[in-house]
């Protein structure tokens, strides 16, 4: 494991002198040695770290870096022999049974391993490998460079603190009834504590006795799902290489399904015979439909041979590629997949007629227009009415919405990069079916969903300008409503004014709904606002929003 992955994956990774710090939702996450040394540590909030270490650097945390960087790492472990289950970028394990026996003992697999990770020249002489029972026990093993011996897991972990067991609230209970460490828990009863904490207190105290949790399965394999063909002769029509996409297509996406996968990014490259290799990459959301890609294909050479010039010419179709421009290979390449969990419809739902013919009238509008000239409003996470509105390219992913993906999927902490399977352990990725086997998936709470205080309630406004005009609210006596920083408003409303001049006696009104976004950061970036709802003598209703002394209009309801 490394836990200095966040820091040092991607780049450039700090000098011993620097005092640097990753951060992830203000909270950090990684910290170069002068910083922990001055007493910044993981979990620490940004303000406190930065108050304990003056002239901190702060950095933000990039994952998806970090995943591309961990790639390699992973490759280096399958190639030990071994499957390999990762849950976050930066650590790894895997069982040491047969390695062990093929290197000459545990101790030749840990020296094997830090060799062939330092040879990577990625965070060098910072991985941590260990093995133990357990990725409770090797992930201790592994922060203390220590082999535990088979058996000797409980022993290994008595010592250390409770918090390891990575459940905040058991954790609390648990240090007011005194006790502090895992050993003082693993001595209690596993019944008591069964009946007193359920079935998470009891996977806790398999935890703390050394017992090691439920396998890890292992990453899927990075088998080559693409397909390819070559044309012999080259293509010189639009249409033949879209039938021939069409055939690719369709025995990918039965690769895709033997596999128990579906692929959410897809990669098309066509090579002409000139040489030329143009490739275009479509995300989606509903796998790989053979006519769509076959449409989008043909639709896509046709707006690229039409930009380039290469036909349109007197007397030619401009459905048609000169000779010189012919096609001469096509492949499809899944660049991202997961597990293949199915479409679950209502019980009495039935798909809707002509979705296929509707993607595919989009995927020829984009092909002409660009990919980004069709797109779809997606609710996302915000508090007011234009915030929680994103358009999204038709085809593409919804944002923030479905499972993570096992290469990003974060838990409570580092585990081992080595982890030694028992005779009580299965054997990794023997369990489960073929389907989806190997895939971890957790479900998450979308943006939209997650709570937003300050958030309107419902319903919203009907309409929503892009551009909010300014307005004017004022009190009986002519003067302008103003709202305090303790969200109280200066007088009660009597008009509203327009920009065109227009007034409206207002009846009604509801509100403040006072924000105060990212107030740690301080001026420029901190924003306050809040937001009322007025209703007119006539019959109008209106959402306002005042930010440093100026209202405008941010909807208009029904």
């Amino acid at each position: 494991m490394c836990p200095e992955w966040p820091l040092v994956a991607p780049g450039p990774e700090p000098a011993d002198a620097d005092a640097v710090a990753v951060v992830d939702q203000e909270r950090v996450v990684a910290a170069s040695g002068r910083a922990l040394a001055e007493g910044v540590r993981p979990g620490l909030r940004r303000r406190e770290a930065e108050a304990r270490c003056p002239g901190l650097e702060v950095r933000r945390r990039d994952e998806a870096e970090e995943v591309r960087a961990f790639e390699p790492v992973l490759e280096v472990l399958e190639g030990l022999g071994a499957p390999v289950a990762t849950r976050a970028p930066g650590w790894a394990a895997l069982p040491t049974r047969g390695p062990a026996r093929y290197f000459g003992g545990e101790r030749a697999l840990v020296d094997k391993v830090v060799a062939a990770l330092d040879g990577l020249g990625v965070a060098t002489g910072r991985w941590r490998v260990g093995v133990g029972d357990g990725e409770l026990v090797a992930t201790e093993a592994a922060r203390q460079g220590a082999i535990v011996a088979r058996g000797r897991g409980a022993a290994f972990l008595a010592p250390l603190g409770i918090d390891l067991v990575g459940r905040t609230e058991l954790v609390g209970v648990l240090r007011r009834l005194g006790i502090d460490t895992l050993g003082a828990f693993a001595a209690l009863g596993e019944a008591e504590v069964g009946a007193r904490f359920g079935a998470d207190g009891a996977l806790a105290h398999r935890l703390a006795s050394g017992l090691g949790d439920e396998p890890s399965r292992p990453r899927p394999t990075r088998a080559d799902l693409s397909v390819r063909t070559e044309l012999d002769p080259p293509a010189a029509d639009v249409e033949a290489v879209a039938f021939v996409a069409r055939g690719l297509a369709v025995a990918l996406a039965a690769r895709l399904s033997e596999a128990g996968l579906v692929c959410t990014r897809l990669r098309v490259e066509v090579v002409s015979t000139t040489g030329e290799q143009i490739a275009r990459r479509w995300s989606g959301d509903g796998g790989v439909d053979p006519a769509v890609v076959a449409e989008r294909l043909r639709w896509q050479l046709e707006a690229w041979t039409t930009v380039r010039g290469r036909c349109g010419g007197a007397g030619q179709d401009v459905g048609e590629v000169t000779p010189w421009s012919g096609v001469e290979s096509v492949a499809l390449v899944p660049e991202e997949v997961e597990a293949d969990l199915g479409r679950q419809l209502d019980l009495w739902s039935r798909p809707r007629a002509g979705e296929g013919q509707v993607a595919r009238a989009v995927a020829r509008v984009q092909g002409m227009l660009g990919h980004s000239s069709v797109a779809r409003a997606v609710l996302v996470g915000g508090r007011g009415p234009g915030e929680r509105v994103r358009l999204v390219a038709f085809g593409d992913p919804y944002p923030g919405v479905g499972a993570t993906r096992p290469e990003t999927a974060r838990t409570g902490g580092p585990a081992p990069a080595t982890c030694r399977e028992g005779p009580d352990r299965p054997r990794r990725g023997a369990r489960g079916s073929r389907r989806g086997a190997g895939v971890p998936r957790r479900e998450t709470r979308t943006a939209s969903d997650a709570p937003w205080p300050g958030r309107l309630p419902p319903p919203n406004p009907a309409v929503v300008p892009s551009a909010p005009p300014p307005v004017e609210l004022l009190d009986p006596g002519g003067a302008r409503v103003l709202v305090d920083a303790r969200g109280e408003v200066s007088a009660v409303p009597a008009a509203l004014l327009f920009e065109d001049g227009g007034e409206r006696r207002v009846t009604r009104w509801a509100g403040p709904w006072p924000v105060d976004e990212r107030w740690w950061e301080g001026a420029p970036r901190r924003r306050r606002r809040a937001r009322i709802q007025v209703l007119t003598a006539e019959g109008g209703a209106y959402l306002l929003a005042v930010e440093r002394g100026r209202w405008v209009l941010e909807g208009t309801y029904d």
